[in-house]
């Protein structure tokens, strides 16, 4: 066995003895090589207590090598690959969960958070590749048709302009990012907590090969595996750290996608959360943050992962109206003219506060842009047309004090 191959049985047999992001293993494989290192569990002498229980246990149901050459058998024949630190497409962004601390952690899956040993792979992108313009659209399983809307534009967008959409494959937001991702004609990738060959949830089963034939599968797991729930909370680490910048859509209070949001900020990269409802109890995870920033859509999400003074979100603005144009004395000859009569010329410039010849100068104006029709008695508003689409009835026949009768429609 070539150096190469055996440094790759040894990292798929160190994932199978220990759960990914496993920090006493990660520094071993930094000092040791991952030859040396799982020789050194395989012999007992682990540098800590709970590793050493860890190894003994998962050695109990099997040899670690053998283990490792049937996870590598078995990933052959699903069409996968192996992709390790050693091969080019190794995605580098993900050393940057060295740096990762989260504040006030506890629990083992906010504790072990080192970088993966090695991913599992099904699709024809190379993996650095589709991740080097990558976003991260994460949220609730039960996303509200608002957060599903905006999940599946969000997806759409980012696609359609040569970002990778990444995401868990979940229910709700995740699917109707990968979704998105697909109708727009866009690379996506599923980032699972289990073997490719079982793939949850099965529900999603068809959008998987969708995803796989024109994007990519990712698991840190072998084939086999399955989707234990602290699974999910280790991979959403790798979530936040292979993207450019995560985006939360809709999560409760409790969400998983809360937590990929959380490390994305704990490894710097730009955490964005889509405002919701208040009333809504999947708005209450995204709005806890005040980290994050407040994004509408895809032009914010580009503003704060793109290129600097390249990809600038337009302002928001109301549509722009013919008044929105006027200069502030012909504003107020147009404010001077009474809603339901005309009055002359001299009436007009009095109301306004300026000069005849100034009212007669913006009046002409008004004139010209179909604001202000001139009558026999005078200067009066013209009438505003109605929205387009609104229901137009039988206008009334009689006229009211200072006005004609409209004709009948």
């Amino acid at each position: 066995m070539t150096g190469r191959a055996e440094r790759l049985l040894a990292r798929v047999a160190l994932t199978w003895l220990t759960e990914p992001g496993t920090w006493s293993v990660h520094r071993l494989v930094d000092q040791l090589g991952p030859v040396a290192a799982l020789d050194l569990l395989l012999a007992g002498e682990a540098p800590d207590r709970a590793l050493r229980a860890a190894v003994a246990a998962r050695s109990a149901e099997g040899e670690a090598r053998v283990v490792a050459e049937q996870a590598l058998a078995r990933t052959e024949r699903l069409g996968a690959r192996v992709v390790t630190p050693d091969d080019e497409e190794w995605p580098a962004r993900v050393a940057d969960l060295r740096a990762l601390r989260l504040s006030g952690a506890a629990r083992r899956v906010d504790l072990e958070t080192a970088p993966p040993l090695c991913f599992w792979v099904r699709g024809a992108w190379p993996l650095g590749e589709a991740l080097a313009r990558s976003v991260a659209v994460v949220g609730a399983r039960a996303a509200t048709p608002y957060g599903t809307h905006v999940a599946t534009e969000l997806g759409y967008g980012l696609a359609e302009r040569d970002w990778t959409v990444v995401s868990g494959g979940a229910f709700g937001i995740d699917s109707a990012a990968h979704r998105g991702a697909l109708t727009a004609g866009g690379l996506t990738i599923a980032v699972l907590a289990c073997g490719l060959d079982r793939p949850y949830p099965m529900g999603n089963a068809a959008l998987f090969d969708r995803i796989a034939e024109t994007g990519l599968l990712v698991s840190e797991w072998m084939p086999g595996a399955e989707p234990l729930r602290p699974r999910f909370l280790i991979r959403n680490r790798v979530i936040a750290a292979a993207t450019v910048g995560t985006v939360l859509v809709e999560a409760a209070a409790r969400s998983g996608a809360t937590q990929t949001l959380n490390r994305a900020i704990g490894v710097g990269r730009p955490a964005m959360v889509v405002p919701g409802p208040v009333t809504s109890a999947m708005s209450v995870g995204a709005h806890e943050d005040h980290r994050a920033r407040l994004v509408t859509g895809t032009a914010h999400v580009l503003e704060e992962v793109g290129r600097i003074g390249y990809d600038l979100a337009p302002p928001a603005r109301a549509p722009e109206r013919p008044r929105d144009r006027l200069d502030d004395e012909a504003v107020q000859v147009l404010e001077a003219l009474p809603r339901r009569k005309a009055i002359g010329l001299e009436r007009v410039a009095a109301r306004a506060g300026v000069d005849l010849r100034t009212a007669m100068r913006k009046l002409s104006m008004l004139e010209e842009l179909a604001m202000v029709v001139r009558r026999d008695d005078g200067y009066a508003l013209a009438p505003t047309p109605p929205e387009p689409g609104t229901a137009v009835g039988r206008a009334p026949t009689t006229a009211g004090p200072g006005q004609s009768a409209a004709p009948p429609s």
